[in-house]
């Protein structure tokens, strides 16, 4: 099986990088978006096989005890995301690269199994002030996890000099062209 090449996107909770990359994905380019897998329950309208693999506790700790998964983490107490295996080999089975929509550990994890092949993109928010106010916008988390959301922003973003790539999001616009030049010439690379 020929291995395509892997597009790597962390950034911490509400820095936009859901928002690139769907914007990427509607450009028409040779790239298929990896479902992760998570232990948490659904929020709104997601649904199971498009926006996560949505796997009860128990499932998600054996497909770790079994090696399914190239990644993992358990990023809040009881809430597990991961990479399958079996999404990067049916990906990989259809010529295709794939894009990664993951947290910082994920990220830098994927990156260190597949290092040639890896364009880790790290997407920054302008500040912590900016990132709280978009959080409070989507008021889907309850003032614990919003602190919670914002100490690990903290951390995450102290881990964006491991990235190949950080690209600030402080004008929509900017970011969206910057992420997706870097993306082609990624890709166009031999």
């Amino acid at each position: 099986m020929k291995k395509g090449k892997l597009i790597v996107v962390s950034a911490p909770s509400g820095s936009g990088k859901t928002t690139l990359v769907q914007s990427l994905l509607s450009q028409n380019l040779p790239l298929s978006f990896s479902i992760s897998a998570t232990s948490r329950l659904r929020r709104g309208k997601e649904q199971d096989g498009v926006d996560y693999h949505f796997l009860e506790l128990d499932d998600f700790k054996k497909k770790i005890e079994a090696n399914a998964f190239i990644e993992y983490e358990e990023v809040y107490p009881g809430k597990f995301y991961g990479t399958l295996r079996s999404e990067l080999e049916k990906k990989w089975s259809k010529g295709q690269h794939i894009i990664f929509d993951v947290d910082v550990v994920g990220g830098l994890n994927i990156k260190s199994q597949y290092p040639d092949q890896t364009l880790a993109i790290f997407i920054q928010p302008p500040g912590l002030e900016v990132l709280e106010k978009r959080l409070r916008t989507r008021g889907t988390e309850s003032e614990a996890l919003m602190q919670e959301r914002l100490s690990k922003a903290k951390v995450e973003m102290e881990s964006a000099s491991k990235f190949d790539v950080v690209v600030v999001n402080d004008d929509l616009d900017s970011a969206k062209k910057e992420f997706s030049d870097r993306v082609k010439a990624f890709l166009d690379q031999a």
